[in-house]
């Protein structure tokens, strides 16, 4: 029962993100307006000074376009818009979402990284006497499927030689999991950002976060049709990256009092997590490997049916 309800789980993913033949991003030269994906959580920090500081606006108002937001949180409907033509910019996509869109052969590539986390993810539980991959053999574990956190718990569970034959895992959002956890229906949840940082208050027992598991990647990604058609967008967007990331730099004590605002949190609790957080925009040869290992951990889990050479998915 647990096989099939995985493999009803990652069809539907995969089949979300499969194009239909048409749709992608218009080639005209012009644009009178651009769609971005708004997403805050877990803890998007760029994202929200962004728009409170409409950089992105006055960045392209001198070109005659409009800035529009698209609040998706789902990978597979950032994908999918994107691939319609709906929004132009990924602003904050996971990288496991970016390979199964390219793995259903969409037009997806990645422009520039948005942040990399792996302590935001973490596995929680309220029994302390689970310490080690052994003890969660036969446990009751929720979370999202196709996620950074799925690739956390098959990354320790493998620390083991276990995989997730070995326990019960149940597809869930990070709010359900959450919620099933506090009720006592679950015997590990898999949470991150302020739901994390929500568990650690409450004194739940960390098993494990990601460091030294995942990567835990988030890109910004647009089509290759939309890259070559509008160079001089590109170049306009890079550079108001850069000046998002050097009003966190130079004001970070504002940024962060924007964001606990924002995201209805304790400035302490917002200072405390944005310390795990690397929003660096550059593209590392170790993001490159860590987007093959997300890549090679999604074959073998069976959410792609074929290996996928990540070399694919960046501009050279």
């Amino acid at each position: 029962m647990k096989k099939r309800f995985i493999g009803m789980a990652m069809a539907a993913l995969m089949a979300a993100t499969a194009l239909t033949g048409c749709g992608s991003s218009s080639a005209e030269e012009t644009l009178d307006k651009l769609t971005f994906t708004y997403v805050t959580a877990p803890l998007n920090v760029p994202t929200i000074i962004e728009k409170e500081k409409g950089i992105f606006a006055s960045t392209f108002e001198d070109m005659g376009i409009s800035v529009e937001y698209a609040e998706l949180t789902s990978g597979a409907d950032q994908t999918q818009a994107l691939a319609s033509g709906d929004v132009q910019v990924l602003y904050a996509v996971g990288a496991t979402s970016v390979i199964l869109s390219a793995a259903n052969d969409a037009d997806i590539k990645v422009l520039n990284m948005y942040s990399r986390s792996p302590k935001a993810f973490c596995m929680y539980t309220q029994d302390e006497s689970i310490t080690s991959p052994e003890d969660l053999r036969g446990k009751t574990i929720a979370g999202p499927a196709g996620t950074n956190l799925h690739e956390l718990l098959v990354s320790y569970l493998a620390t083991a030689d276990m995989t997730i034959d070995d326990v019960d895992y149940v597809n869930m959002s990070i709010p359900e999991a959450k919620a099933a956890l506090d009720g006592g229906s679950l015997d590990v949840a898999l949470v991150a950002g302020a739901t994390a940082y929500q568990a650690k208050q409450q004194g739940y027992h960390l098993i494990a976060d990601g460091e030294g598991l995942i990567n835990a990647i988030i890109a910004v990604a647009v089509t290759n049709e939309f890259y070559n058609a509008h160079p001089e967008i590109i170049e306009k967007l890079k550079a108001a990256q850069d000046e998002i990331a050097a009003f966190i730099s130079e004001n970070e004590a504002e940024a962060l009092q924007i964001v606990a605002a924002e995201l209805d949190l304790d400035e302490a609790a917002v200072a405390e997590m944005y310390a795990y957080y690397d929003f660096s925009t550059e593209i590392t040869e170790a993001d490159k490997a860590g987007f093959q290992s997300t890549a090679d951990f999604m074959f073998k889990s069976g959410m792609i049916e074929n290996e996928l050479d990540v070399s694919t998915l960046f501009f050279e």
